[in-house]
């Protein structure tokens, strides 16, 4: 058994890895995310064609089977910043591969790419329930900047009366 290989995505990984984003969106609505899985199927497909063209989608390969991915850029803001940002969207291993080594070996492989490209810091999210992930980054080196806070502003969970 080797390690993970890490490589750019091809044309015919797109379809593997939409059905593979549908899991990851579907995984973190567990974890409170709004985004819906199923009905951004053809979105995702199309967005991660432009990643790929842009060179931002890598895939792992353990054992020689598709074992997760990875998706990046560099960060295209309008404001001056005094450090240059990358993004790191997604990274996604497949159950039955994690533990493994494979996200990892995306992560880093994501570091490494950006850093080719003149990025300073690699920014990313982790839904705040979903304690596996944020340990996982954690591990790897990565540390809260900046914090997104939410509350539901109609419906039964509303906050109503006075506000302090």
């Amino acid at each position: 058994m080797s390690g993970p290989e890490v490589e750019p995505a091809s044309r015919e990984d797109l379809e593997t890895l939409a059905e593979w984003w549908v899991a990851l969106a579907a995984e973190q609505r567990e974890h409170g995310s709004h985004v819906l899985a199923a009905p951004n199927r053809e979105t995702i497909h199309e967005v991660l064609a432009g990643h790929r063209f842009h060179g931002g989608v890598l895939v792992a390969r353990l054992d020689g089977e598709l074992a997760g991915f990875a998706t990046f850029a560099v960060e295209d803001g309008s404001f001056a910043l005094d450090a240059s940002r990358g993004v790191l969207s997604n990274l996604y291993v497949r159950p039955e591969r994690r533990r493994r080594g494979v996200g990892t070996a995306l992560l880093e492989a994501v570091e490494t790419r950006l850093a080719e490209r003149g990025v300073d810091v690699l920014r990313l999210e982790a839904m705040a329930e979903n304690e596996a992930a944020r340990r996982f980054y954690r591990a790897n080196g990565y540390e809260p900047h900046r914090v997104t806070m939410e509350r539901p502003l109609t419906g039964s969970q509303a906050v109503t009366g006075e506000r302090r």
